[in-house]
C-alpha cells in the first residue's frame, strides 16, 4: 500500500516500510502519520513476523523538514513533539515484532531517533550518522537523548551531539551503533536476508525480549 510519502508491503512475513520523499526524504508531518499507520497496520497484519524500514533514494532522511517546522511559527515545540516522533518512537518499541533498519547514506536528526529505535540497524559502509540537532540551535530530541548514549555510552553519544561531526558507518560499527555493513550495492539484500531471518525465529519470544 502507499500512503503520502511512504510505501509498505508484506514480503514473505516482512514487513516492508520504505519512506520516499524526494529528494532527501526529509521527514514532515504526513511521512510521520503515515509511518504511523504502516506500523500499525505491521502489528495487524497477522502474516507480519517482522518489520524492516528503508528509505528510497540514495540518504536515509536528513530528518525533519526545518521549513515545515519554520511555517509553523508560534506553535509549540513540545507539543509538535507529542504529535509525532515520541509517539512514533513508542510505537516502534512497543512493537512485538522486530523491527531492522536499514541505513544508507546520511541518516540524522529525527531520522536519526526512528532508526535508533528500531531493534537492529544493518548500514551501507559508506553511510554516516549526524546527530545535527545542536546543528540547528536544538537539544536531541525524538529519543536520541535516550537512545544514543545507551548503545554507544555517555561521552561518546555528548561529544557527537556537540560537536555535529558525522559518524561514519567503520566507526559506528566499532561503537555498536549499526550491528553490520555491508557494501552499498548489496545492502538491500543484507537488510532484508536479515528481516527474513528473523521472520523465521520465536517472534514471540523476541517481542518479550524487547519488552
Amino acid at each position: 500500500t502507499m500512503t503520502e510519502y511512504v510505501r509498505s508491503e508484506l514480503n514473505h512475513g516482512v514487513f516492508v516500510i520504505t519512506i520516499d520523499r524526494p529528494k532527501a526524504n526529509a521527514l514532515n508531518l504526513k511521512m510521520v502519520r503515515s509511518l504511523r499507520e504502516a506500523f500499525k497496520s505491521a502489528s495487524q497484519q497477522p502474516e507480519a513476523r517482522a518489520v524492516l524500514l528503508r528509505a528510497a533514494g540514495s540518504t536515509f532522511s536528513g530528518g525533519q523538514d526545518v521549513f515545515e517546522i519554520l511555517q509553523a511559527e508560534g506553535q509549540s515545540y513540545r507539543k509538535h513533539l507529542l504529535e509525532t516522533y515520541n509517539p512514533l518512537v513508542m510505537q516502534i518499541r512497543q512493537l512485538s515484532l522486530p523491527v531492522v533498519a536499514e541505513i544508507r547514506g546520511t541518516v540524522a536528526g529525527a531520522a536519526l531517533g526512528l532508526v535508533l529505535a528500531c531493534d537492529l540497524r544493518i548500514a551501507s559502509d559508506d553511510a554516516r550518522i549526524v546527530v545535527g540537532f545542536l546543528g540547528i540551535g536544538l537539544a536531541p530530541d525524538s529519543a536520541v537523548s535516550l537512545l544514543l548514549p545507551a548503545l554507544i555510552g555517555l561521552g561518546r553519544a555528548t561529544e557527537a551531539a556537540f560537536s555535529n561531526e558525522p559518524i561514519p558507518a567503520r566507526q559506528a560499527l566499532s561503537w555498536g551503533l549499526v550491528n553490520r555493513l555491508t557494501p552499498p550495492e548489496m545492502l538491500s539484500t543484507a537488510a532484508f536476508d536479515a528481516a527474513r531471518r528473523l521472520a523465521n525465529g520465536p517472534v514471540h519470544a523476541m517481542g518479550l525480549a524487547k519488552r
